[in-house]
């Protein structure tokens, strides 16, 4: 397969990967009615962590010491980044939990230019301001900075880290490998984030079906995606592909739940659309702005 069919294909997958997510919107509101949000993630996480050791243990052996612990590394940031933004939505509306979160878009980009060194071509960081406004049409409709907030933008931060982080260090060889290395630490930081005070299980055959749905698609197959698909993919790139989630999220509560769509919800999504799009046909038509390949180091 050519660079540049791995390139599509890698779009190809974050694009399904965002769909999955954003199928599990309406899922994750109905569960975590009764499950905590933490005993929640523990539950997800740490089942996601135990079927990838049985199922990817070679891969896993395979990797070398500093591979490990580039697992190690991105799996911290990941499953903090998960803590916050649940810890984040106690007190902040979903919506506006939504757009903070999104805010990576944004952060990418910054932490590549500032932290990488790197530079950002001007038509990306505008295809960044038409994701960002498309964000907030679909999720705000009033805002205020409070603890929720600011937590919130914690976790977008380590995000947008950990995105970046991918993007240098993932390979196509090492993906299923570090990926497994990645779930156990995101387990193991939810289970001790909803230990003390213990762990509520699902109670119902339903919620056990909706947990085993997101373990299997949106956590064993999510990760695996987003880890294979960022070593085809510049960090900046896969950030602006991925806030099609919240497009894909108002879709499903619409089709399958009980939301309306709105004009606002529409020219958002058209927004976060046009941005993707415009990424996407900059890659192919010069490729010379954006790089070819995500930049990789030994590890």
């Amino acid at each position: 397969m050519t660079p540049a069919a791995r390139r599509r294909l890698a779009t190809l997958l974050l694009v399904a990967l965002t769909a999955v997510w954003g199928s599990t919107f309406f899922l994750i509101r109905d569960l975590v009615e009764s499950v905590p949000p933490v005993d929640f993630l523990a539950v997800r996480f740490s089942l996601s962590a135990v079927i990838m050791v049985v199922v990817f243990w070679r891969p896993l052996r395979a990797l070398t010491r500093r591979q490990v612990l580039v697992g190690v590394g991105l799996g911290a940031l990941y499953g903090l980044a998960q803590i916050f933004q649940t810890q984040g939505l106690a007190t902040t509306p979903a919506s506006v939990s939504g757009f903070i979160t999104g805010t990576y878009v944004v952060l990418t980009p910054v932490f590549t230019a500032v932290l990488l060194r790197e530079r950002v071509a001007g038509s990306t960081w505008a295809a960044v301001v038409l994701a960002t406004a498309g964000l907030a049409l679909l999720s705000l409709n009033g805002f205020s900075v409070g603890v929720g907030e600011a937590i919130t933008l914690l976790a977008a931060a380590l995000y947008a880290l950990h995105i970046i982080g991918l993007g240098r260090y993932s390979a196509s060889e090492i993906a299923t490998g570090l990926s497994v290395v990645q779930m156990v630490v995101i387990a193991l930081l939810c289970v001790v984030g909803a230990a003390p005070g213990g762990i509520v299980l699902p109670a119902s055959p339903g919620q056990w079906a909706s947990v085993l749905y997101m373990v299997v698609f949106a956590s064993i197959l999510a990760l695996w995606v987003q880890t294979w698909a960022q070593a085809h993919m510049p960090a900046t790139r896969a950030a602006i592909v991925m806030t099609l989630e919240p497009v894909f999220a108002a879709l499903f509560a619409v089709t399958l739940g009980d939301e309306t769509a709105t004009l606002r919800m529409l020219a958002g999504g058209a927004l976060v659309l046009t941005a993707m799009y415009a990424v996407e046909l900059l890659a192919r038509r010069r490729p010379g702005e954006l790089p070819a390949e995500a930049l990789h180091h030994e590890v």
